[in-house]
């Protein structure tokens, strides 16, 4: 099973981007497991610049911006 991991403190960003990575995994139809990472140390070992991150397998995909949904679901359908 995929597993999708949002990197943030829990603001407004990291909600809206939670909201398009499960837009994007409806709309690919894919079964993924979604988890909120909110702690400094374990967002940091990421490798993050800046809020909100999005890890997909513990592959840091995108960081400091909310991508779109077309963007995301090309992101599951190779991750």
């Amino acid at each position: 099973m995929l597993t999708v991991k949002i990197l943030g403190p829990g603001c407004a960003n990291c909600k809206k981007l939670e909201a398009v990575a499960r837009e994007a995994a409806t709309n690919a139809g894919l079964a993924a497991d979604f988890v909120k990472v909110s702690d400094m140390k374990a967002i940091m070992a990421y490798d993050l610049l800046s809020t909100p991150g999005l890890v997909l397998n513990d592959k840091l995909v995108s960081s400091g911006r909310i991508p779109t949904v077309a963007e995301v679901q090309g992101w599951l359908a190779s991750a």
